[in-house]
């Protein structure tokens, strides 16, 4: 199958020429240019204000452009932009099944305001289907594995068809995230990722939020800087990191999202729903 990039205004000259084959998520193979340039474009938008991140990426990849969000500060801020601004991007969540209650209200709440909707993607299986392939608990006994069952997994059959995503990461967040560009090639799709407030601070996102009045997810004032799935957040105690609350008394401190692809935790990770059938007579 052949496609091209999608342009509101015409391509830049940096743009055209030069193509080439890459692999996508899924396995799907689609036409990009060689590299799209994305150093370039990194560099061009390094000081560029994330609207101005954002509507680069609505011209250059729209409607094959999706943001994956998990509800967080950051992400709040993505949507405020998307949605008061009405870019073309598809929006959409990774529904684990094991989200805190303030969690769903707070995505209730924000599709409300901005007249949107925030699809869900869910793993192939569910919570107690998981249980009966793996066992019991499994995010305490090997956390890797259900995070690439259950958000790795679902993330990369999301983005089958797309050519860019964004991703609301910021570079002082992680050690992993500390050298991530406003525009890079992804590893583990091969898309073109997009993080426009991978520049911004803390400080900076929070300064948005009250100016915008953007909606947020009152765990945050209980003591929860970071949320993801509830068996493995935790509040933190003062003087701790923003992170410190995930997967508390692991080593693990990324979901497998935003990390370069490596054999170990990412092998196998189809759902073996297959398991569930009854064996035949």
């Amino acid at each position: 199958m052949t496609t091209r990039a999608f342009f509101v205004s015409p391509p830049p000259a940096w743009w055209r020429n030069q193509r080439t084959t890459v692999r996508a998520g899924g396995g799907e193979l689609f036409q990009q240019t060689a590299g799209i340039e994305i150093e370039s474009a990194a560099r061009r938008l390094e000081g560029a204000t994330p609207l101005e991140t954002l509507r680069w990426a609505a011209e250059r990849f729209a409607p094959r452009l999706a943001f994956a969000t998990g509800f967080g500060p950051e992400g709040c801020v993505l949507i405020d932009l998307i949605g008061r601004h009405r870019l073309p991007i598809d929006v959409f969540t990774l529904d684990t099944g094991l989200l805190f209650a303030e969690t769903r209200e707070l995505w209730r709440r924000l599709e409300a305001r901005y007249g949107m909707v925030i699809r869900a993607v869910r793993p192939d299986l569910t919570v107690s289907e998981q249980a009966q392939v793996h066992g019991e608990r499994l995010w305490a006994r090997d956390p890797d594995r259900c995070c690439a069952l259950r958000k790795v997994a679902p993330l990369r059959v999301a983005l089958e068809g797309h050519q860019a995503w964004i991703a609301a990461i910021r570079r002082d967040q992680t050690a992993e995230r500390a050298a991530a560009a406003v525009v890079e090639r992804d590893p583990s799709s091969g898309l073109v990722k997009v993080s426009p407030l991978v520049a911004w601070s803390s400080a900076e996102v929070w300064s948005y939020l009250r100016e915008h009045s953007v909606p947020t997810n009152p765990l945050h004032a209980l003591g929860y800087p970071s949320v993801g799935c509830w068996p493995c957040t935790s509040p933190v105690a003062p003087g701790e990191g923003a992170r410190a609350g995930r997967w508390r008394g692991q080593t693990k401190t990324e979901c497998g999202l935003h990390l370069r692809p490596t054999n170990a935790g990412l092998t196998q990770i189809t759902s073996n729903r297959s398991a569930l059938a009854p064996s035949a007579p």
